[in-house]
């Protein structure tokens, strides 16, 4: 069993063949004959563009595209991160005023019934 390099394609081309779709200049069925591509492909690529717009097909670091849920899983630790933080500020908050109030620190106000 013999298998194909996978055929990698500039971003700028996957972005071109997804905004002929859009306009509607020209039907997949036309894409996939001309470029020899499987229509499963064109299909994938036409579902990001939608999802992403001019932002799809973006590369990671290593120069390779992310997957939408890797980028999503991204997104997601770094939210993860963020309520971590604010997690963590919050409680030192709590403890500096719960300290406050045993001291006494917070005591009635004068002219309080």
């Amino acid at each position: 069993m013999s298998s194909k390099p996978r055929r990698q394609y500039p971003r700028e081309f996957k972005l071109g063949l997804c905004r002929q779709l859009a306009r509607g200049d020209t039907r997949i069925v036309h894409v996939c004959r001309e470029h020899g591509i499987c229509r499963s492909v064109i299909e994938r690529w036409r579902e990001v563009y939608a999802a992403e717009g001019e932002n799809a097909f973006q590369s990671s670091a290593n120069g390779h595209e992310q997957h939408p849920a890797e980028r999503s899983l991204h997104a997601a630790e770094a939210r993860i991160a963020a309520l971590e933080s604010a997690l963590g500020r919050a409680t030192l908050e709590v403890d500096l005023l719960r300290r406050a109030v045993e001291r006494g620190g917070c005591g009635p106000r004068s002219g309080a019934p």
